[in-house]
């Protein structure tokens, strides 16, 4: 930049609460899918394909995002994110009382998710210094895990403020659909603050860099799949983001399997622990790595960190143990993730960072569907299973895949041991 512009955090803002809404989306019927199955009249695989289509349909619109993004800049690429939210948030709304338009505009959501995620580290390259890109990263991948916390926080109770006084139902086909509809407005009102204030810049440097050796487009993926760094680092998030994408999905049949009551409040505050401790990992470790201008060695500590947590989720049963392990799996995990991706973004230059990141992005959501598929049909989890209220510990067979989770993670510690330092300039 021609001088480092204040104007970086409004950007940074609008993205901000534009990631977090579209996480909200995401996993709206996360929280409420007993209640859905009912009232939509449909079976549980049903209601949790709404949250699984995000995950499908970003590994097919995740390479074509980022092309965008690179190619016609943030305020475009973002931009169709961020129109495809505000229509289909209202939408979903609007036809809340239909199942059918409900996935279709679920659907199309999920399609909108790549245009959006996939631009952070582009943001932090385009508007912030190299001294505080990890950062701009970290608080950008934070909006992430806040959109996720505020929807299991405020759906349910959200829809049944709509309910009559003195009715006796918990929830109501109109309850939700005005929930929904309320998720509508807050979309059109957060992409319309988005437009107003988004714009494209480049540094100085960028700007002669980029004209000179920028390359995109397939060009630029092969350009960064040669990269042996980048390859031991897609294997990395590979692991990692798949084990927490299971791990988050599963949480509460993991404990249900340790004796405690599915969707009950400890169940349920340990898993608010995890992704609570997350967050503070996701601010503080980024801002540490900019601080001593290293991203292998933080991100290697974080990975070995980890360690401690996940087998603690794996092997205790008591709640105080558990939840101490689950903060600490949350803080170094999610701590990790924008640090990662900022290593990814400085050492696969001169390509895109929007292709560095959807490529680290697309990995995790390939292993996450992979992983929840093989614990949900070997580890006799079925879909019923997420509409018990209670489930008998000696039905599930979770602990192998745990085990095999604390291997791979151990496995993470030494692929990165082979990675590269990178030491940003300034």
């Amino acid at each position: 930049m021609n001088g480092v512009s204040p104007y970086r955090w409004a950007i940074l803002s609008a993205y901000f609460i534009l990631t977090a809404m579209i996480q909200v989306h995401w996993v709206t019927f996360a929280p409420i899918t007993v209640e859905a199955i009912g009232l939509y009249n449909t079976s549980a695989f049903w209601i949790v394909l709404l949250s699984m289509s995000f995950m499908v349909v970003y590994i097919l619109v995740s390479a074509p995002a980022s092309y965008i993004i690179d190619r016609y800049g943030l305020k475009i690429g973002i931009g169709i994110g961020a129109l495809l939210m505000a229509v289909f948030g209202y939408l979903k709304g609007a036809f809340g009382d239909s199942y059918t338009m409900v996935c279709i505009a679920q659907f199309a959501l999920a399609a909108a998710q790549p245009f959006i995620l996939n631009a952070v580290t582009k943001i932090a390259a385009d508007w912030f210094p190299v001294r505080e890109q990890a950062m701009a990263t970290g608080l950008g991948t934070l909006a992430q895990f806040v959109g996720i916390l505020l929807a299991m926080a405020v759906t349910k109770p959200l829809a049944q403020s709509f309910l009559a006084e003195g009715a006796q139902d918990s929830m109501t086909i109109d309850s939700v659909r005005s929930m929904l509809m309320v998720y509508g407005w807050i979309s059109i009102a957060v992409a319309v603050v988005f437009f107003i204030i988004i714009k494209d810049r480049k540094s100085k440097d960028q700007d002669e860099f980029m004209t000179s050796q920028r390359i995109s487009g397939w060009q630029g993926i092969r350009h960064i799949l040669k990269l042996r760094d980048m390859r031991l680092l897609l294997a990395v998030f590979f692991i990692g983001l798949g084990i927490f994408n299971a791990l988050t999905t599963y949480v509460d049949l993991l404990l249900a399997s340790k004796g405690f009551i599915t969707g009950g409040n400890q169940s349920g505050l340990i898993g608010a622990l995890m992704m609570a401790s997350g967050i503070v990992g996701a601010i503080l470790i980024p801002v540490i790595s900019d601080r001593v201008r290293k991203r292998k060695a933080v991100l290697l500590f974080c990975l070995a960190a980890l360690l401690p947590g996940l087998a603690g989720l794996t092997f205790f049963t008591d709640y105080l143990p558990l939840a101490i392990s689950a903060g600490i799996f949350g803080f170094f995990i999610m701590g990790a993730a924008p640090v990662g991706f900022q290593y990814a973004a400085e050492i696969s230059r001169p390509a895109p960072e929007s292709a560095s990141l959807g490529l680290i992005l697309l990995s995790g959501q390939v292993s996450g569907i992979l992983f929840i598929l093989i614990m949900g049909l070997a580890g006799n989890v079925t879909m019923e299973a997420f509409a018990s209220a209670h489930m008998a510990s000696e039905s599930l067979t979770l602990l192998p895949f745990m085990i095999g989770f604390v291997v791979l993670s151990v496995l993470n510690v030494f692929l990165t041991m082979r990675m590269k330092e990178f030491r940003p300039d300034h």
